[in-house]
């Protein structure tokens, strides 16, 4: 059952001039927890914790802005070669996640996906997150699509398994037909990527989906992204102009290969 009587999160008393375009879906590869962690003598897993607890404040901002998708990049296939502490540690996390934060994302009328495969995960947080989709399956404010264990290039080999499983011809394979295979199926491709923590690196995420959507690189660590620095990253995405390969209309008499 959906929420209706939705609560506005604290931040939404704040007076705030949005900018004249809001993307519809926003993206974040959410980095340097660990090197957050590090600069205050933590151990990496105290910084895993600190960005859990800044994804509420963010997901809260999303609510305030009007953004419809939220997706996050939280561990990727990747991740599985990293010291099976932290590893371990991440997957304690995404549980308490799950057990602390789920009722308050369905008061805010969250609407919870998972991207990416739950094959690896123990079976006992596997049904823990088919049950907190099940939960809010019906909540239609923000669509929080949560990458775990997820990969852009083993989301497209999967979609292509899947497209030959059922017997697709090759003269059918189109952008849409692809995209209906993939774990994003039925959401919009984002209009914008962040990446926190200085790193200029796409690392395997949304390949397909983030085809042409604007990226924005910040220095600050994911703990430390705030609500004002999400704004300014809306600001800048509504400055530019998204040409889809095309030429902005006031170059019509520049050469077609102009972008």
């Amino acid at each position: 059952m959906s929420s209706t009587n939705h609560p506005l999160p604290m931040n939404q008393s704040e007076k705030t001039e949005l900018p004249e375009r809001i993307p519809q879906h926003v993206a974040i590869i959410m980095d340097g927890n660990g090197r957050w962690a590090i600069s205050r003598g933590l151990p990496r897993l105290a910084g895993h914790r600190a960005g859990t607890e800044n994804l509420r404040r963010i997901i809260e901002a999303c609510i305030e802005f009007k953004i419809r998708y939220l997706t996050i990049y939280a561990f990727s296939t990747e991740n599985w070669g990293r010291p099976q502490e932290e590893v371990q540690g991440l997957m304690r996390i995404l549980e308490d996640v799950i057990d602390r934060e789920i009722q308050e994302l369905h008061d805010q009328g969250v609407k919870l996906r998972h991207i990416g495969r739950l094959d690896r995960l123990d079976p006992r947080l596997q049904e823990k997150v088919l049950q907190a989709i099940e939960f809010t399956k019906d909540n239609n404010r923000l669509t929080l699509n949560v990458a775990f264990n997820y990969g852009g290039r083993d989301e497209i080999v999967c979609a292509i398994q899947h497209m030959l499983e059922d017997g697709v011809e090759a003269e059918d394979v189109s952008d849409e037909l692809v995209s209906q295979y993939l774990f994003t199926a039925g959401v919009p491709d984002p209009d914008i990527i962040i990446r926190t923590s200085g790193e200029l690196r796409g690392s395997n995420f949304l390949i397909w989906q983030g085809a042409y959507c604007e990226w924005i690189f910040t220095p600050t660590y994911w703990p430390d992204f705030d609500r004002t620095e999400l704004l300014s990253a809306l600001e800048e995405f509504s400055q530019r102009e998204r040409r889809y390969g095309k030429i902005a209309e006031n170059q019509g008499d520049l050469p077609q290969h102009a972008s």
